[in-house]
């Protein structure tokens, strides 16, 4: 588990960039991307305006989306532009999930990828969801997965005319999965208690839960021709430390890189012919930075998933939103 940890602070350059992805390669897909305001989900879309998609920008604020979108666009004169759409989601209230969904029903007959990339860390001790969820799991796991269900059909209608292993679901790992999650990723004693409890615990087990889920949607819907992977975007600079003591951020800063380089490892989960060749193989793929395929460093992890762990915390995820479907 030290090299996995090692190679993740100290990661190789990328080399699937947006070269790899050119402009206009996406005329006619649908992308949408969450928490596309800012940070790597931001860095994301700058990458991809130039090829001719549909992106929805997902998220809370539609002024910060709206202001992305301005900032995007005023700063490239693609000739293939992507089009560039505000969709209302917000992971912090289970009851306004489906309306979110079907916003983007309303919109597009399919979805070719989604970017399940919000989410929140290290967040207070004493954090919940409008339903009083533990903030960490509720916001980065249980939201996201209602979200992704209510999807479903748009990605099946999208894997039914495109090309083996390109239609997929891309969720947001950590280095906290390795280095503070409980022994088998999960320990519901924590997650059931209502509010955060132990923030660097906490999140990482969220982390563990978007690993859980990637797998276990590999099991369920790959049969549809839908790939689902997860991967860590790596260690960035970004306001998911906005809560951490400032003495600790400038001892932090010097192992964190710019957020354009987490981009680069959401690009390669999305695109690389290595993530839908793994998934041919009955696995799911976990994606380290800035674009590795290598399996994550907890190997508890995997006997987690052969007993049947993952879909377990799928399950308990289906029963905590059932009300809000």
């Amino acid at each position: 588990m030290f090299q996995a940890i090692w190679s993740q602070y100290f990661p190789p350059k990328p080399t699937f960039t947006e070269k790899d992805v050119p402009p206009g390669s996406q005329v006619g897909k649908v992308f949408i991307i969450t928490g596309a305001n800012q940070g790597i989900g931001l860095e994301l879309v700058k990458m991809l305006y130039p090829t001719g998609a549909t992106i929805y920008l997902a998220g809370r604020s539609q002024s910060r989306i709206e202001a992305a979108i301005q900032q995007v666009a005023s700063s490239s004169d693609s000739p293939t532009p992507a089009t560039l759409k505000y969709l209302h989601l917000d992971l912090n209230d289970l009851t306004t999930i489906k309306a979110s969904a079907a916003a983007f029903a309303s919109q597009e007959q399919k979805l070719d990828i989604i970017w399940n990339n919000a989410g929140i860390g290290g967040n207070p001790n004493g954090t919940t969801t409008a339903q009083k969820i533990e903030g960490h799991v509720g916001i980065n796991c249980i939201a996201p997965l209602l979200f992704t269900q209510q999807l479903l059909p748009q990605l099946q209608e999208a894997a039914r005319t495109a090309s083996s292993g390109s239609v997929r679901i891309v969720w947001t790992g950590s280095l906290a999965i390795e280095s503070f999650s409980p022994p088998g990723g999960l320990q519901y004693e924590y997650l059931e208690t209502g509010a955060t409890t132990n923030s660097k615990r906490d999140y990482a087990s969220s982390k563990a839960g978007n690993f859980f889920l990637a797998v276990e949607a590999a099991q369920r819907w790959g049969k549809f021709g839908i790939t689902s992977v997860c991967q860590n975007p790596g260690n960035l600079l970004t306001n998911i430390y906005s809560h951490q003591p400032r003495l600790l951020m400038l001892l932090v800063k010097l192992l964190l890189y710019e957020p354009k380089m987490g981009g680069y490892t959401m690009l390669y989960a999305g695109f690389t012919e290595e993530v839908a060749a793994e998934m041919e193989k009955g696995n799911g793929a976990y994606v380290r930075p800035f674009g590795v395929l290598a399996p994550n460093g907890r190997r508890d992890l995997y006997e987690a998933v052969r007993e049947g762990k993952a879909s377990e915390f799928w399950g308990w995820c289906e029963k905590i939103y059932q009300p809000y479907v």
